[in-house]
């Protein structure tokens, strides 16, 4: 006879799990108030052991989210947005002593399976394992709107709950948890109105806190402890098929895959060299059509270099057709799993859309890779430090950049604003440049490139945040190793913790839904 599979299952969330979370978010929360998928991916490579769904028959309907903070943090006050990093939970401390409730939420078609009550037990137990002081939270005040005039002070609300004068299905929940009340966090989320805004600031202490704290494994600990990349320096010259260009990018992924690299970073518009093929100059809207044409065999190409050499390859950008017509920038990442992953440009520079009518995209997200979340950004992209920040909430640790620029000033433009994007977020950041000249292609005549490998501004990394360079105009390849330890060591502990000491009390990067 075989056991029957259990219906309700309470498990870790997964990456791929971030779309059904978010629509369930959307369900209970409404459009505006939801969890993106790209937070709630930034949750789980923040803080993979935090991360709980409810999967009731394969169906996801209920989900729990936590991560670690400091003491001194989490008794303090704080509102909802500030102490999770926005949603991220980007604050995560694998020091801190406390475990942060950021989020319990079931499917409202499902509350009368306990899970809510599964939840908890799963965070106590979490709770326990790493050996923490306790669990602090935020919890809501359903009731209160309903007897402000009473209780002009939520604390006079709260006091009465607790005195058993009245009942607020959420507050005697959670006092039944074994959780006691420290106060009112006022303008904890102003978007709650049942609550007024308000919310109960909750602890749990963890009555085994004296026994040894265990350790955690966490997507850091899955890591390697070095991760290996090259940038290439790619020359731009005349060619007379297709497969000349295929020889010459195969060539360096050669090259890089015997070096032992990780990843592989070509340039931006790198394969507009197919238009040299062309006996005649093209004027700028055809020339981008005819390039566009090419996006189906460079696509199968790279792919196929990818998990032939056993090399991540993030294939610079290359200008794509859309359904609807329009023609976007866009750098395809080919892992060497097989997995093909694309990240547009969103800021076409004045030049991509005066002369090729480039259409900015949207969205940014980290892209999962067997050496970590990754992120990328094209060129100008760079210089808008929005972007950056998103894709390092998101848990990215190594940003790569493949950029086109004409001349030394346009250059010098992305690298100060990719080293500025290294020291601001505590992230390597990976450079790869075009050089050389192809006369017959407009708005590609001439370029510059100094490609380099980029490290923050401290103590663990090269004096000057150079992990590699190249020299200026050469068609090269620049390696460097790049140590995961060390970056999350300078986060927690370095001269200066930009990441950890963000004023989220004060600002936020919001993006829109």
């Amino acid at each position: 006879m075989n056991p029957e599979k259990p219906k309700l299952v309470i498990r870790k969330a997964e990456l791929g799990d971030a779309r059904n979370i978010a629509a369930l978010s959307r369900k209970i929360y409404g459009k505006d108030e939801g969890y993106t998928a790209e937070e709630l991916r930034g949750q789980i490579n923040n803080f993979a052991d935090g991360q709980l769904v409810a999967e009731y028959e394969g169906k996801i309907v209920g989900h729990c989210a936590t991560f670690q903070i400091s003491e001194k943090t989490a008794f303090a006050a704080h509102s909802w947005a500030e102490i999770t990093g926005g949603g991220f939970a980007a604050r995560h401390d694998p020091d801190g002593e406390i475990l942060y409730g950021m989020e319990v939420s079931v499917d409202p078609d499902y509350r009368r399976l306990r899970i809510g009550l599964r939840f908890y037990k799963v965070r106590r137990e979490l709770c326990q394992h790493l050996g923490l002081k306790g669990i602090v939270f935020g919890g809501r005040l359903p009731g209160y709107s309903r007897r402000k005039r009473k209780f002009p002070d939520p604390a006079d609300y709260l006091a009465a709950v607790v005195e058993k004068e009245f009942r607020d299905p959420v507050i005697n929940f959670q006092l039944n948890q074994g959780f006691v009340p420290l106060g009112i966090l006022t303008d904890y989320m102003p978007s709650d109105k049942a609550s007024g805004g308000n919310a109960v600031h909750m602890y749990w202490e963890n009555p085994l806190q004296a026994e040894a704290k265990l350790s955690s494994q966490t997507p850091h600990d899955r890591l390697p402890q070095s991760v290996r990349v090259a940038t290439v320096q790619f020359q731009m010259r005349k060619i007379a098929s297709p497969s000349e260009f295929e020889e010459q990018v195969e060539y360096f992924v050669d090259v890089a895959a015997d070096y032992g690299a990780d990843f592989v970073t070509f340039p931006e518009l790198f394969t507009l060299q197919l238009l040299s093929i062309e006996k005649e100059k093209l004027e700028p809207a055809k020339a981008i059509e005819k390039i566009a044409e090419y996006t189906e065999r460079f696509v199968a190409f790279m792919e196929k270099l990818a998990v032939s050499y056993h090399i991540n390859i993030i294939g610079g950008s290359h200008p794509t057709r859309m359904e609807n017509g329009d023609i976007r920038n866009i750098s395809y990442v080919f892992l060497r799993s097989g997995a093909v992953y694309t990240q547009d440009k969103l800021h076409p520079t004045p030049s991509e859309v005066r002369w090729w009518n480039i259409k900015g995209g949207y969205g940014a997200e980290a892209i999962p890779t067997d050496c970590g979340p990754i992120g990328v950004m094209i060129c100008y992209d760079s210089e808008f430090p929005e972007m950056a920040r998103h894709l390092v909430d998101q848990g990215a640790m190594i940003l790569f950049v493949p950029f086109c620029t004409d001349e030394r000033r346009g250059y010098l433009r992305v690298r100060y604003c990719c080293q500025a994007r290294a020291v601001e977020n505590q992230c390597y950041v990976v450079m790869s440049g075009v050089v050389g000249n192809l006369p017959n292609v407009e708005n590609m005549d001439i370029h510059y490139a100094e490609s380099a490998i980029l490290t923050p501004s401290d103590f663990p990394f090269a004096r000057d945040g150079v992990a590699a360079d190249t020299a200026p105009n050469t068609e090269t390849i620049a390696l460097a190793d790049l140590s995961m330890t060390s970056l999350l060591t300078s986060r927690q502990s370095g001269a200066v913790q930009n990441l950890k000491d963000r004023r989220f009390d004060l600002y936020r990067v919001a993006w829109k839904k």
